[in-house]
């Protein structure tokens, strides 16, 4: 993995990196001390090198049992219990499903649509499917309800004691919904550590029996993330690590009016990459009514809808570009006698020669018109870069939102919502909440 910031570092004024370099410092001694705000959240940043070869032979065992019986796997989980893994599976997928004897992953309790449900659940008709129940708590409405939707299914298709080994549960360690269900009902169960976040979770079993159960390495996975945990520590000084060097830059940006961050990548494997990235910073750092928005395009489709809006909209973003050095295929552009399109001056090239070109050309445009470009680098889309992408970025986020002054692994602002949907489905418990928020509604 390499970072670039020579496209970036003209747009800040003089010595504004050298004092940004000594506050990343600042902040990733108080992640590794664990003396900051949300101290109680800092597991992520040793798991890596904790996670024990134990474990993962559990998880691994687990998973083999599910895909030797189910022909569908279906997790349910929302937020960090979902985009993670799916992030990791997307990328190392067949991109049309074409993934030979494993079973087909996909994905419930991420929303409350009943169409999605619904189509779900004709997927699942007649077919052997197990489940994979992500929630600390057991409580959350759109996990919860997918759940219970599922579990019923499931029930009625193989019966309550076959369905009994078909269901995986996540969950706290002694408390909760969740927790109690699994054991009532005899469940395997994998707990989701105290000290560790949602959108940091998916080096845990929450993202390693899913990406497992998909066919994929979950030891590489991890030895990619221990690597880069080196790599980011302490002990690594400023020139030589990339998470502080990123989280420099980006609060530098943000510091001269640079408020919008946009993740562009030129390969469709990672887009759901990006999707976990946008829910690691938006709600690690968007506190206190400050912090950069994140957000993601994907090139070079975006380039003929955000493409316009990039080059000449209001000059108040800057991009970090993923860069995948070396794609896992090869296919070479054919020569057409007829040369209506024009395009024989690309005969005999990698089809991703003219990616890079473009990436290339796209860089050199945007930097011109006044955007900012971080640039990151990785040699390719398989277990071990993906698991360094994911602590890279976790990493950089614990240092950038410390150095912003927020408490990085707090949520606050979610609880809002949840309590106005309650309120309005007259659940027990918020009865006076529910009248003020009908009479405010005129309802």
């Amino acid at each position: 993995m390499k970072i670039c910031l020579k496209n970036a570092i003209s747009f800040v004024p003089e010595g504004t990196m050298t004092t940004l370099a000594a506050q990343t410092q600042a902040a990733n001694e108080l992640l590794e001390n664990g003396q900051g705000a949300g101290n109680d959240f800092l597991g992520w940043v040793h798991l890596p090198s904790e996670t024990t070869e134990a474990l993962l032979n559990d998880i691994q065992a687990t998973a083999d049992k599910l895909r030797a019986k189910a022909q569908i796997i279906v997790v349910a989980g929302i937020g960090g219990s979902y985009l993670g893994p799916r992030a990791v599976n997307e990328a190392l997928d067949h991109t049309f499903g074409l993934n030979g004897n494993n079973p087909k992953v996909v994905y419930a309790g991420n929303n409350i649509g009943e169409d999605y449900l619904a189509d779900l659940m004709e997927l699942l008709e007649g077919k052997t499917f197990a489940i994979i129940n992500i929630s600390k708590s057991g409580t959350t409405t759109e996990t919860a309800l997918a759940f219970r939707l599922l579990k019923t299914m499931l029930e009625k298709q193989v019966g309550k004691a076959e369905a009994k080994d078909l269901i995986v549960c996540i969950t706290d360690k002694a408390k909760g919904a969740a927790r109690k269900v699994a054991e009532i009902e005899g469940y395997k169960t994998f707990v989701i550590p105290d000290n560790v976040g949602g959108r940091f979770s998916v080096l845990t079993p929450v993202g390693l029996l899913p990406i497992a159960c998909a066919g994929h390495d979950i030891k590489a996975l991890i030895q990619g993330a221990r690597d880069m945990e080196k790599a980011t520590g302490v002990e690594v000084a400023y020139e030589n690590n990339p998470a502080c060097q990123y989280a420099a830059m980006r609060n530098a940006l943000y510091q001269f009016g640079k408020k919008i961050e946009i993740m562009a990548n030129f390969n469709p494997k990672v887009h759901y990459f990006a999707e976990w990235w946008k829910q690691l910073y938006g709600e690690s750092e968007g506190k206190d009514h400050k912090a950069i928005f994140p957000a993601s395009v994907d090139l070079t489709t975006d380039l003929h809808s955000m493409g316009q809006w990039i080059q000449d909209g209001e000059r108040s973003i800057f991009e970090t570009v993923i860069s995948i050095e070396n794609p896992n295929k090869k296919v070479i552009f054919p020569k057409d006698e007829q040369n209506l399109d024009g395009l024989n001056f690309l005969a005999g090239k990698r089809v991703d020669e003219v990616n890079k070109m473009a990436e290339l050309g796209t860089q050199l445009a945007h930097v011109d018109g006044g955007v900012p470009n971080i640039k990151i680098s990785f040699e390719k889309v398989d277990e071990y870069n993906l698991g360094q992408f994911i602590y890279f970025f976790e990493r950089g986020c614990g240092i950038s939102g410390y150095m912003l002054g927020v408490n990085p692994f707090n949520q606050p602002g979610v609880e809002a919502y949840k309590k106005n949907m309650f309120a309005l489905l007259d659940k027990p418990g918020y009865e006076e909440e529910s009248k003020a928020i009908k009479m405010r509604l005129g309802v």
